[in-house]
């Protein structure tokens, strides 16, 4: 489904230009033009919530497409394996060796549990893996719950999810506010799972025999239809997180309406107007969508390094807003640049191995079940698809009558 990489583009381009031009960023020095500026780029913090969205989406349809395999849990884990963990490393050794981290965080993020560091006194030094660490507990856990429940177990599983992350972000604000110190709530997985626990109900619900394009336009309208609602209900409250409504819900209506995009591609992506859906230069970011995510924030230090070093101020325009078109050239060409050979020279190499059989590449490992099955089928793609965009979403001509 190329169009599910425009929507990747669109995550990863957001995340970075909200990193940019709005985090972190004292904004007294500016003037009222240039914060409200700034400010358009808020809502680039909510991409994640994208990805969640579509991990959720496309992680429940492999893992339903290949329940019945003898296979099911070697072939996803040695896959994603693959996919996810050659690029982390890679990271963690370049926080390493640039001393960007504690020895804490380093190893916490080494054993998958970046966003659990606040529960250990451990400060979140590199931030944009806490993410990474939500989706791999997913990736840990889902597969089981896939495999082991009835249908309708696992789609109210998803839906009990849908309910329960907002409450718990709820409790954990309260509890934060009696209890100082613990700040970093906000990255823990349970807090997090909503998007994923949407994506999941989405590739569920698309796959009932009797849903088309039509049903799918119907939940697309449905959930955008409830953000807008909600986010009219809660103004202003549900804008901040310094409130504990705010906290439960702000993330809700742009899952939503993620989840709306989503639908929306994915009828278009089979109609006339699929062409539309893949501009070139958003297929680009979506193909280089993991690197640019992990490594951005690695030229951010490089800058303000060269800033101090090189005494850059001296040579480049004076003033904060200059300044900061300044970063934002270098940060971007150097992050693109570097994702893009990422992905060509490091993440490719892997990835071509899921068309090999793990009982090849590691002969005799018991954990790899020696099934004789074929693992090249669907393989290739980047998040793998199988029947998908055939079952997921059925053309009007193919509904069954009524």
């Amino acid at each position: 489904m190329p169009e599910l990489d425009t929507l990747r583009g669109v995550a990863s381009v957001a995340v970075v230009l909200y990193h940019l031009f709005y985090w972190a960023r004292d904004m007294s020095p500016f003037t009222p033009v240039q914060r409200r500026f700034y400010s358009l780029f808020a809502p680039g913090q909510f991409g994640v919530n994208l990805f969640f969205v579509l991990s959720g989406f496309l992680i429940t349809g492999i893992l339903l497409d290949s329940k019945n395999r003898a296979d099911y849990y070697d072939r996803f884990y040695y896959r994603r394996a693959l996919r996810i963990l050659p690029a982390y490393y890679f990271t963690l050794c370049l926080v390493a060796i640039f001393a960007l981290s504690s020895r804490g965080f380093l190893l916490m993020s080494a054993i998958y549990c970046p966003n659990l560091s606040g529960l250990f006194g451990i400060a979140l030094s590199y931030p944009v893996l806490w993410s990474l660490g939500v989706e791999e507990h997913f990736y840990f856990l889902w597969p089981v719950a896939a495999q082991t429940l009835k249908k309708s177990y696992l789609l109210w599983l998803s839906i009990a999810i849908l309910m329960v992350s907002p409450v718990s972000r709820y409790l954990a604000h309260v509890h934060a506010m009696r209890v100082p110190g613990n700040g970093e709530y906000g990255y823990y997985t349970w807090n997090n799972m909503d998007g994923l626990a949407l994506g999941a109900l989405i590739a569920q619900l698309l796959r009932k025999p009797n849903w088309g394009t039509r049903e799918a336009g119907k939940l697309a309208g449905a959930m955008l239809l409830l953000a807008v609602l909600m986010t009219a209900v809660g103004y202003p409250g549900i804008l901040t997180r310094r409130t504990a409504i705010g906290e439960a819900l702000q993330e809700v209506p742009w899952n939503l309406a993620c989840g709306a995009l989503l639908c929306v591609f994915l009828i278009l992506g089979i109609s006339r107007w699929k062409n539309l859906l893949i501009p070139r230069p958003l297929t680009f970011f979506g193909r280089i969508s993991y690197g640019l995510y992990l490594y951005h924030l690695l030229f951010f230090y490089l800058y303000a390094w060269a800033f101090r070093r090189l005494a850059l101020g001296t040579v480049l325009p004076a003033g904060q807003w200059a300044q900061t078109w300044w970063r934002a050239l270098f940060v971007g060409a150097t992050a693109v640049c570097f994702s893009y050979l990422s992905r060509e020279y490091l993440e490719e190499f892997f990835l071509k191995l899921k068309d090999t059989p793990p009982k090849v590449l590691i002969p005799g490992n018991s954990f790899f079940r020696r099934s004789g099955v074929d693992l090249t089928e669907n393989s290739g793609a980047e998040f793998e698809q199988s029947t998908l965009h055939d079952s997921a979403v059925k053309s009007e001509q193919h509904r069954p009558s009524e």
